[in-house]
């Protein structure tokens, strides 16, 4: 299911998936992605894509608030760090 969220004055598409065991959460902006653990960073690096990664998430809300835990090349660039709030990372992979 995807829907359309707005976070701070922007929009972005929230994307939801679930699998037999677990919800696949994703944020997708204009220039970056925050998505949750059950993502991989190694396409974002191979691509150069903005993306960040949040874990122990059930909702978007909950993504907003988690804290970064591994980020591709792009989005540390761009001003990601390890440990700053989901809400902050997509700000910075907006800019």
């Amino acid at each position: 299911m995807t829907r359309e969220l707005e976070i701070d004055g922007r929009l972005y598409s929230g994307v939801e998936l679930h699998t037999r065991h677990a919800v696949m959460l994703l944020i997708q902006g204009e220039q970056g992605n925050l998505g949750c653990g059950y993502f991989s960073l190694a396409p974002a690096d191979k691509l150069g894509d903005r993306f960040a990664i949040v874990t122990g998430v059930k909702s978007f809300s909950d993504m907003l608030e988690a804290k970064v835990v591994a980020a591709s090349s792009a989005a540390l660039a761009c001003g990601v760090e390890i440990g700053m709030a989901g809400r902050a990372a997509l700000a910075c992979m907006e800019k």
